[in-house]
């Protein structure tokens, strides 16, 4: 898909604030609320804008200790990457994990209260786990950027 300087435009408002009405985003950019209306849903009809969702706040969710896990599995077979990521999928407190290259196979993201629920999520759910071989745990002392957006620009 093409993208021109309005549809651009109108991307990164939506990744801003995707409550936006038509008609602020039409004022913006000196459109009509049914040309923003259009354009929008071209954008979602091609699979650009894949969904729209709240950003919430973790530590007002009392979710403070925010580690970075990596794990590696006990061999590489496609049953055991199967298995490994259908157990992950099921696991709340894991927020983002990938399959990566490098001394570990994934890498996850996940979000505790304290050190005793993270210790639970070890003993009671990543460690059950038969096709992991070994982990490695980063505990993030702040957070210097986190963002969920791409700033796109017009090539």
């Amino acid at each position: 898909m093409t993208l021109d300087a309005t549809d651009v435009k109108i991307l990164n408002a939506l990744q801003k604030d995707a409550k936006i009405t038509n008609k602020q985003l039409g004022e913006q950019l000196h459109l009509s609320p049914t040309a923003v209306f259009e354009r929008i849903k071209k954008l979602e009809k091609s699979k650009l804008i894949k969904n729209y969702a709240a950003i919430l706040d973790r530590k007002v969710l009392g979710k403070e200790l925010l580690v970075i896990g990596q794990i590696r599995l006990v061999r590489h077979s496609q049953q055991n990457i199967e298995d490994f990521e259908k157990h992950i999928k099921a696991i709340d407190e894991i927020k983002e994990c990938f399959h990566i290259s490098g001394d570990y196979d994934y890498v996850f993201k996940a979000a505790f209260r304290n050190m005793d629920d993270y210790h639970d999520f070890m003993v009671n759910k990543l460690t059950t786990i038969p096709s992991i071989g070994n982990t490695h745990t980063l505990f993030i002392i702040n957070e210097v950027k986190n963002e969920v957006g791409y700033n796109l620009k017009r090539e």
